[in-house]
């Protein structure tokens, strides 16, 4: 019998499906990506419902995460809430990426000044941490899970950046596209063509690692008042809203704290499994 084609495929799955726990924790993130998508069929109860009757009830089989201060279910808020988090996460990863990759293919591609006028710009943004650069952005356009997206994808674009500039030039002299330029290749394709895709596996894995960490920081924004504003069912403002019954009702921060903290730590593990994958020197 003849043996299988070795594909780049094939290769990548065989080194990830040994990560375990990266595979424990992709499973988690897909089971909670489904929850997302069907919050409204499979949350118990209307997350804007309040029943001031049922205020602070704690977990019990009719509303297993307990009720908050309002009366409202709190896993069905929870549930409601993995979409706004799942959506900030990969909305703000995504447009960082987007710009990130195009502003590291063209800095090293074309070097000089257009090189180092991105570099600098992104040594200015890594001199300010991440969440104080995040305030900064939405003091000044103003609260709102909008604005948040875009002040979490800003500090996303630096190290995009840097990370397919150095793929790229580590890429541009090699053979093939040394060959493409010398068959008349123009600029463009060269870069997006024959460049780009040797580019992707870093950024690939730091999207994924970049996700937990934007979903952190939305919640902070929206627990700081400056996110997601109430009665919106988001994970951070949850926390913002139960800080005070600390104590008194624990379950009212327990369960969104542990959302955040599962979430973000899957996040994690799984594109540590995928930076493991993607590693040549790891057979």
């Amino acid at each position: 019998m003849a043996d299988k084609t070795v594909t780049p495929f094939l290769i990548f799955w065989h080194k990830f499906k040994r990560q375990k726990s990266a595979l424990v924790a992709g499973i988690f993130i897909l089971l909670l990506v489904l929850a997302a998508i069907f919050a409204p069929v499979i949350a118990p109860y209307d997350p804007y419902a309040t029943d001031y009757s049922l205020a602070m009830m704690p977990p019990s089989k009719e509303h297993w995460a307990g009720t908050d201060v309002f009366g409202r279910d709190i896993l069905s808020r929870i549930l409601y809430g993995a979409r706004i988090s799942l959506a900030v996460g990969l909305s703000s990863v995504a447009i960082g990426a987007i710009v990130g990759v195009t502003l590291g293919l063209l800095s090293g591609f074309f070097g000089g000044f257009l090189d180092e006028l991105i570099m600098r710009t992104s040594d200015v943004l890594f001199a300010f941490p991440g969440i104080l650069l995040a305030i900064a952005v939405v003091a000044i356009l103003g609260p709102g899970l909008v604005n948040v997206i875009f002040a979490v994808a800003i500090f996303s674009i630096p190290t995009f950046a840097r990370i397919v500039r150095g793929n790229t030039l580590a890429i541009k002299e090699s053979l093939y596209v040394r060959a493409a330029r010398s068959m008349g290749a123009s600029n463009s394709r060269i870069m997006f063509v024959h460049i780009m895709p040797g580019t992707l596996g870093g950024a690939i894995v730091y999207f994924t690692l970049r996700i937990g960490t934007s979903i952190l920081t939305a919640s902070s924004l929206s627990f700081l008042g400056l996110g997601a504003q109430p009665p919106t069912p988001e994970w951070g403002a949850m926390l913002a809203e139960s800080r005070d019954y600390i104590g008194v009702a624990d379950h009212l921060t327990i369960f969104p704290g542990i959302a955040i903290f599962l979430t973000v730590l899957a996040f994690n593990i799984f594109g540590d499994g995928l930076r493991a994958a993607f590693d040549p020197k790891i057979r």
